[in-house]
């Protein structure tokens, strides 16, 4: 059988890029059922979302509290036995894992291309205590490991983040598919690193000794930034 698939856009006032983003998963013909939660936007992104609305599974156009808000939303409207893949207006799914992977793991991660064409380097092994070493746009997480609403809106920016290091620490069984590969578009709200957030999320999920382990090597990497230039 077919693996079941569902993938969720959230998505405020993105008509420059939505529509990138629907072709991408529609290209993928009936494999993957897709749900758009929008914000309210008034630029026109609902008047493109109707023009697919043949091809979703769901979708709505109403006010939430920020883009983990949304992905909750569309994470309870997923099919219960799927795996779900969440993609922002401007991210593009460019292939999927391989059928062999949905058997043999309870999350599934692959490549994310960056905007100078390289490629996000994706763990998930001890280095996921210290930072987010994965990419939404790439990882796809099954449904049952998280009932409901997974994200926890106490993290604005970086409650992806806090989501894989729960599973991380709960020893969900990961999987790396080098087939599996998205685009990410540069910018967003996790453009800018937000020291303190992620520092809390560390803290919470594995205590102060990794936290101070995380200043540690987020000092160390904006070191090795800075002489870069």
């Amino acid at each position: 059988m077919e693996p079941k698939i569902t993938i969720i856009t959230a998505v405020y006032n993105g008509a420059k890029y939505i529509e990138s983003t629907i072709a991408s998963v529609i290209e993928h013909g009936g494999s993957c059922a897709y749900i758009i939660i929008d914000g309210g936007s008034t630029d026109g992104t609902q008047a493109i979302i109707q023009r697919y609305a043949a091809h979703l599974h769901f979708w709505v156009s109403e006010p939430d509290k920020g883009i983990y808000d949304a992905f909750n939303k569309g994470w309870n409207k997923a099919n219960d036995d799927s795996f779900i893949l969440f993609l922002g207006a401007g991210d593009t799914l460019l292939s999927l894992p391989q059928r062999e992977s949905f058997e043999k793991a309870d999350a599934i991660y692959g490549r994310v291309m960056m905007d100078d064409k390289s490629y996000f380097r994706a763990t998930a092994d001890f280095r996921l205590r210290l930072g987010n070493t994965l990419h939404h746009q790439a990882l796809l997480i099954k449904k049952k490991l998280f009932p409901s609403s997974p994200f926890d809106l106490r993290f604005r920016t970086y409650a992806d983040f806090d989501l894989n290091q729960r599973m991380l620490k709960a020893g969900v069984d990961f999987l790396f598919d080098s087939s599996f590969i998205a685009y990410a578009l540069p910018g967003g709200v996790s453009a800018k690193f937000k020291v303190r957030e992620s520092l809390a999320i560390v803290n919470k999920n594995f205590g102060p000794i990794y936290y101070v382990f995380s200043v540690l090597y987020y000092t160390l990497q904006f070191m090795k930034a800075k002489f870069a230039r």
